[in-house]
């Protein structure tokens, strides 16, 4: 599954030359990996309208794709562009702590989540 975004917003400076590659590994439709994908969707909105991918990927149906991106748990989020490569373990409700790890400015949350 693959989302993107339809209508650009504010984008941070940071993010604006990017093509963000983002995948989140999920073990089915678990309330952690639903919320997951919720607020990595926000986030990615709010942060990096148009220059984003996200691709979900379901280890229920594919356990060998968590071999390549080293998954050890789910929810995981792995940006893999931009480098460097960036994992996030959990649901991603901890909206600071997730602008922080994938290196986007802490500065531009506006608190709307």
């Amino acid at each position: 599954m693959k989302r993107g975004s339809k209508k650009p917003a504010k984008v941070s400076r940071a993010a604006s030359s990017f093509e963000w590659d983002l995948r989140l590994y999920v073990a089915g439709p678990t309330l952690k990996s639903l919320a997951a994908l919720r607020n990595l969707e926000q986030i990615c909105e709010q942060h990096l309208a148009g220059h984003y991918q996200i691709k979900v990927i379901d280890l229920m149906k594919n356990p060998h794709l968590a071999q390549g991106d080293q998954i050890v748990a789910v929810p995981t989020l792995v940006r893999k562009t931009p480098s460097p490569v960036r994992r996030i373990i959990g649901n991603l409700a901890d909206i600071g702590r997730v602008l922080e790890s994938l290196d986007l400015q802490p500065h531009n949350f506006n608190g709307q989540y």
